[in-house]
This record gives structure tokens, C-alpha cells and sequence, in this order.
């Protein structure tokens, strides 16, 4: 994955990274992701998730443990070409911190990548990262 990291009021960094899948069983998935900030000074970003997707269905539930976040919970779509999610972080009443996730298929191979952290009772937009994923054989 590579691309760019925007926070609010900032210049777009530059953001690497790296995720891994794996199905444990039939329905259940988990997936771990690092994300690096070359000539930054912003620290790594780590997501383990683990999540349910029915057989039959199209959706999906997660929970995350997020290294800035702290523990999150949330679900998703799968449609033809795109994966959708959106999340909430939990025993968070101050900020009220929730996001969004958007991957879009490009080709077999390549995933567009958007994503948002929102705060607060109005959903300020606070982070914004969008990137290119690359399927590794």
C-alpha cells in the first residue's frame, strides 16, 4: 500500500504499508495492518482485526484494536467492486471518534483506497488517508 496520510490543517504525508489476511476458520477472517510514515515523524500506525462474514451475505461485522485508536468496532458491505465499512471507537464519549473505509477494485491485482477518521457530535473530519493497494502473490 502506498499513498497519503492528510491530517486537518496539515500538509499530506506519505504513508506506506502492508496487510495481511487470514481465514481461520469458514466465516471468520483476521487481518493485520501496518502503516509507516517514511520522512515523518509520526509514528507507526498497527490494525489487528478479526471479524465474521456470513456465507450467505454480503456483510460483515469486526472488531479492531488500533494503536492510536484503541479498541473499535464495526461492519461492512461487500458490493461487485468495492468493500465499504465504517467503525466506531469504543468508551469514547468525549470525542465521539468513528471512520469510514472505502476499497475499490481496480483490476484483479489493485484496490483503490480511501479512508476517514471523524470527531465530535458534528463528524469533523479530522484524518483522511487514500492509497493505492497491490495485491502480492
Amino acid at each position: 500500500m502506498e499513498g497519503s496520510w492528510i491530517d486537518r490543517n496539515q500538509l499530506p504525508i506519505t504513508v506506506k504499508g502492508k496487510t495481511l489476511v487470514a481465514w481461520n476458520q469458514m466465516e471468520w477472517f483476521s487481518m493485520v495492518t501496518k502503516l509507516i510514515f517514511p520522512d515523518s515523524d509520526r509514528d507507526d500506525i498497527i490494525l489487528q482485526y478479526r471479524g465474521r462474514l456470513d456465507t450467505n451475505e454480503r456483510q460483515y461485522t469486526f472488531v479492531l484494536q488500533h494503536s492510536e485508536l484503541g479498541n473499535i468496532e464495526g461492519e461492512g458491505l461487500i458490493g461487485p467492486e468495492s468493500i465499504v465499512q465504517r467503525y466506531w471507537v469504543l468508551g469514547d464519549e468525549s470525542q465521539r471518534r468513528s471512520g469510514f473505509e472505502t476499497l475499490r477494485q481496480i483490476n484483479s491485482n489493485r484496490y483503490y483506497y480511501s479512508s476517514g477518521i471523524m470527531a465530535g457530535h458534528h463528524l469533523n473530519l479530522v484524518s483522511v488517508m487514500e492509497t493505492v493497494l497491490e495485491r502480492k502473490p
